[in-house]
């Protein structure tokens, strides 16, 4: 028997035609193998490129833990305790110099009914040259300085902000309440739109609601 040119005895035939043929078939599974490897990495490839783009859509997470209202010489503080997480975006904008903002809504009295309100900012910023993070209420004298961001929000866990003198002689059993949201109107005018509308920017805490104590 003759394959490709070469004489091959009759028992020996049909193992030849086996190796050929076998041999086609792995000649033509190879680049189907290879296909089908291409398409998976590709897939893998995208499927890591949408989970990070997922990841830098998670919003940041925001609680208050504890607040009460103290006495301040012959005014009223809030003293806040906040538990903060900043979002990817979120800490991106602030290492590039873009402060953030969290805006606190203090009210007292039951509703609809108010006996005492307060609004107040607090701004976290980053100053590139000096490379030192700051904390501060906007409109007051007191800063804080820090060297690392995760310094600069483990300081929202013990803060001290100004109340109206409306808070001083509140009555026992007097409800109060607190919220705390990013201000999105403090933001500049580029990341305005975005901040409204992407879940990265979203940065809120539940009400905090408690009473005035018997003295």
């Amino acid at each position: 028997m003759n394959v490709k040119g070469l004489t091959v005895p009759m028992g020996k035939a049909l193992t030849v035609k086996h190796k050929v043929g076998c041999a086609k078939c792995l000649s033509r599974a190879a680049p189907r193998k290879s296909r089908f490897d291409r398409a998976f990495v590709l897939l893998f490839c995208a499927l890591l490129g949408a989970c990070g783009a997922l990841a830098q859509q998670a919003p940041g997470t925001l609680t208050v833990r504890s607040a009460s209202v103290v006495a301040a010489g012959t005014a009223s503080a809030l003293e806040l305790g906040l538990d903060c997480h900043l979002s990817g975006p979120m800490q991106d904008a602030l290492d590039h110099g873009i402060p953030i903002t969290l805006q606190i809504d203090a009210r007292a009295g039951r509703w609809p009914k108010t006996i005492a309100s307060a609004q107040r900012h607090i701004e976290l910023r980053y100053f590139p040259l000096t490379r030192r993070y700051q904390l501060r209420e906007m409109n007051a004298t007191d800063v804080r300085n820090f060297a690392t961001p995760a310094s600069l929000v483990a300081a929202l866990g013990a803060l001290r902000v100004s109340l109206p003198n409306a808070f001083n002689a509140l009555p026992a059993a007097t409800p109060l309440r607190v919220s705390v949201a990013i201000d999105v109107a403090a933001l500049p005018g580029a990341l305005r739109l975005p901040a409204l509308f992407e879940p990265a920017w979203r940065l809120a805490a539940k009400d905090y609601a408690w009473t005035v104590a018997a003295r």
